[in-house]
């Protein structure tokens, strides 16, 4: 049987045949005279043939990000940010071990020291957030309608208090209207939402620089989200005294989210090859595939993370390890903000989700009463396994990650003498060496998993297109689902 043919071949055919298109919208209507004889005559040949559908490649990315105040003790400034904003009344959100410690208290005292800022606090935002817990803190902000909101947290609680603030605007929407088809309806936001500020207590996420949020479909025991960039906090409060308190294993659960949210968006299809390109502007999405800015991010966190994370494993005390990590989490979300994320991601959300059902692992180190796979730790279990599968869709790049990894140059005979067909190879092993290095589970075995539970695994992952389709060999050849490609990286995945 031949191979399927590529999104790229399919469009240079159909680009052969219809060669006077103008890419733009604006250029897209019946009154744009481009047309040329050559296209007349074909259409009229197409009246004998099967009729064929033109898929539209992307021609463009948009860049968007939260702005960034980065510093020790930066916190303390919130409550004038928010009286500078004219605030009518905040709402604050935090989890329950945040809501005790000194991040939380400052931002308190902040807002206090300010006159006539009246503000209420939700405290009860769940570690790794299920459509339940959105739903209370979502009734919760509809009770007070906030003009303003402040998230003092990790990822969890800056995507609560996102979510809080979509449908404190959309009074009478259900949570499911917006959350990322086909699981939810996906539908465009093109309302204002209040103004959001998040102070981030974990570098890991980089929530604060994006319009991501994701939670926990408990009835379908995966993760999904809702991904727009009208989510996306005014402000991120990049706080280096906010990590002091991190656990350790808190912080290297976080820290393998920034490396391979810098991974993913670095080795996603480039925009170009996206389709279907967007009618309309308003629906272009956030995860957009690589592109030339969100690139720069990514590699730099990238780079940031592999130098310092190690080190933040061996001292959780290390100013400077803590510090660069936090601006490595941003950099990261402002790349995979706007590039998206793929395999690993899409498939860490039926591994934590069944969790709770199935393994009912509980990491170490994390202060909680019910099974939890860390977020960060669900998305390494897959990692070597992903990039030997996407190294030959763009060999340059791959070779670049694994330069990094193994702390030399792209241009060290090292890696330069490595033939194409075998860096994927050499990048598995450096991401596991890498990974054992932080005292990663070495693979589903590790947490709980039976080979009996990876055909569950994939059928969890494979609604989620929206990262999906950014993975190289899957969201650029057509009528690929990925079934059989994401059920062998997972039985590559099961023990390493």
């Amino acid at each position: 049987m031949a191979p399927a043919a590529t999104r790229s071949t399919i469009f240079r055919l159909i680009n052969a045949s219809q060669h006077s298109a103008c890419p733009c919208h604006g250029c897209r209507s019946a009154t744009h005279n481009h047309a040329h004889h050559g296209v007349l005559a074909l259409n009229q040949l197409r009246k004998f043939a099967t009729p064929v559908q033109t898929v539209e490649k992307e021609y463009a990315f948009e860049v968007a990000a939260s702005n960034l105040r980065f510093g020790e003790g930066v916190t303390r400034e919130v409550g004038m940010d928010l009286k500078n904003m004219k605030a009518r009344k905040v709402g604050v959100f935090t989890d329950p071990i945040v809501a005790k410690l000194k991040p939380m208290r400052v931002a308190l005292e902040s807002l206090e020291s300010q006159e006539d800022l009246p503000f209420e606090v939700y405290d009860q935002v769940l570690a790794e957030p299920t459509e339940e817990s959105w739903r209370k803190a979502i009734a919760w902000a509809r009770q007070h309608d906030f003009s303003h909101f402040l998230a003092v947290g990790g990822g969890s609680v800056i995507d609560t208090a996102k979510t809080a603030n979509l449908f404190t605007v959309y009074k009478d929407a259900d949570l499911m209207d917006f959350v990322n088809a086909p699981v939810g309806k996906g539908l465009p936001i093109s309302q204002t939402l209040r103004p959001l500020i998040a102070v981030p207590t974990t570098a890991g996420t980089g929530s604060e620089t994006t319009g991501a949020a994701i939670f926990d479909v408990t009835s379908r025991a995966f993760k999904t989200g809702i991904a727009n960039r009208a989510l996306k906090p005014v402000l991120g409060v990049v706080d280096t005294a906010n990590t002091e308190s991190c656990p350790t294993a808190v912080h290297i659960s976080a820290g393998l989210d920034v490396l391979f949210h810098s991974l993913e968006s670095y080795t996603a299809i480039p925009y170009t090859e996206r389709t279907p390109r967007p009618a309309n502007p308003i629906l272009r999405p956030a995860y957009q595939g690589s592109n030339p800015v969100a690139d720069i991010f990514s590699m730099w966190a990238l780079r940031t993370t592999v130098k310092y994370l190690p080190r933040i494993a061996k001292d959780s005390g290390d100013h400077e390890a803590r510090s660069q990590m936090l601006l490595a989490a941003s950099f990261a979300g402002i790349g995979f903000g706007n590039a998206g994320v793929h395999l690993c991601h899409g498939m860490s959300y039926p591994i934590s989700g069944l969790n709770k059902k199935g393994p009912k692992y509980k990491h170490p180190g994390y202060m909680v009463d019910h099974p939890i796979i860390p977020h960060g730790v669900s998305v390494a279990l897959t990692g070597p396994a992903v990039f030997q599968f996407t190294a030959p869709s763009s060999p340059d790049r791959h070779r670049e990650a694994l330069a990094v990894f193994n702390g030399v140059t792209v241009t060290d005979p090292s890696i330069t003498s490595i033939p194409d067909s075998e860096v994927g190879a050499y990048l598995y092993e450096s991401i596991a060496s890498f990974l054992d290095g932080l005292g990663v589970p070495r693979g589903l075995k590790a947490v709980g998993y039976n080979k009996s539970d990876i055909s569950m695994l994939v059928e969890g992952t494979l609604p989620q297109r929206r990262v999906l389709d950014l993975a190289p060999n899957i969201g650029n050849v057509a009528g690929e689902d990925g079934r059989e490609h994401l059920t062998r990286i997972m039985e590559a995945s099961f023990e390493y």
